[in-house]
């Protein structure tokens, strides 16, 4: 079981999306389950995202929310990528993907606070 704060998707779908994501989850019986947490990301070159929360399968979890994008044809940012060196740092990073479709159309790089309960922000961020 793995889990993940850095899955978005474009503003203003995030109620049907997420429904969708967790309807497809209980007939696919696949172990995920996706809420939002009242989070918008604003980025510089891909707009505005409604930022979620899972838990369960990050294979499910990816092929899912790539399946949401294809069908509602909306952009998501597909996080959960982490940084390969293990250094310990002030803050915690990960990586994602913004795509449409099945096409990479960028990436983003975020980091929070490991202390209290930061949001994650984007630290950088590029386009295809």
């Amino acid at each position: 079981m793995g889990d993940s704060e850095t899955f978005g998707v474009e503003k203003g779908h995030g109620e049907k999306v997420i429904e969708w994501l967790n309807e497809q989850a209980k007939i696919q019986g696949s172990k995920l389950e996706a809420r939002l947490y009242g989070y918008v990301l604003s980025t510089k070159n891909f707009g505005d995202f409604e930022m979620f929360s899972w838990i369960g399968d990050v294979k499910v979890a990816r092929k899912m929310i790539n399946k949401a994008s294809k069908k509602f044809k909306i952009r998501i940012i597909e996080g959960g990528y982490k940084p390969r060196e293990k250094l310990i740092r002030i803050k915690k990073f990960d990586y994602a993907k913004v795509r449409k479709d099945e096409k990479t159309i960028g990436q983003i790089e975020f980091e929070a606070s490991r202390f209290g309960k930061g949001q994650w922000e984007i630290k950088n961020e590029e386009r295809h």
